[in-house]
């Protein structure tokens, strides 16, 4: 190749030691996909959802953007929901923050970047609703832990808010959604304890997850 031979010299050896391992194992992704999960999660490429849930290719349908965002107006997060609910019947979405997320961080402090400030509004809603909190812990590094937490919540919440679930829970398909985020320094998912499966555990599931982190960040300040 041309460009870039390493690249296509790394996947030769990786089709082969898939093969050597299960002999069956492309045929299988070449047939339908059948995942149980849609993972919504941050484009850095230290968080790869496959290896850090252990799951294979074909188990979990995945979505990323900066700092994984859900917002009602992205046609390309709604498309990929849309197929994940309503044709491949996933019964999990998780929404997956991680720790030392930059786009938190450019949220957090403000600097102008470009383009993309524009989509890290959102996040500086997040981060304006919950100003008195983080103004009151004790350094930056705090305050962006939290505000990586509070992101994922609020996006868990954004996602059970729009039509796509509210009409597959209406339909009573089973679909359970989660908050998670994932600690870059010891490759550990922690469940931020916001998940839910009816529209009617929305509000009070998000309200008491929002209190459990402010505790936790109150607690070490």
């Amino acid at each position: 190749m041309k460009y870039l031979p390493e690249l296509f010299a790394a996947n030769t050896r990786w089709a082969e030691d898939m093969r050597a391992a299960d002999p069956n194992f492309f045929a299988g992704l070449a047939g339908l996909q059948d995942p149980d999960y849609l993972w919504i999660g941050c484009s850095d490429s230290r968080v790869p959802a496959n290896q850090i849930t252990g799951l294979k290719p074909g188990e979990v349908f995945v979505h990323r953007n900066i700092a994984n965002v859900v917002v009602h107006t992205d046609l390309n997060c709604l498309s990929v929901m849309q197929y994940a609910i309503d044709v491949l019947k996933v019964r999990h979405i998780i929404v997956c923050g991680h720790y030392g997320c930059g786009g938190v961080r450019a949220a957090l402090e403000g600097p102008s970047l470009g383009l993309i400030d524009n989509w890290l509004r959102h996040i500086q809603d997040v981060r304006d609703r919950h100003m008195d909190f983080l103004a009151a812990l004790p350094d930056n590094t705090a305050r962006w832990r939290a505000l990586c937490e509070l992101n994922v919540i609020d996006q868990v919440r954004n996602v059970a808010r729009t039509t796509l679930v509210g009409d597959a829970w209406r339909r009573h398909q089973p679909l359970m959604l989660h908050a998670w985020i994932y600690g870059l320094e010891d490759g550990r998912l922690q469940d931020l304890q916001a998940s839910f499966n009816e529209e009617g555990e929305v509000d009070s599931v998000i309200a008491q997850a929002v209190v459990a982190a402010h505790a936790r960040y109150t607690v070490r300040a």
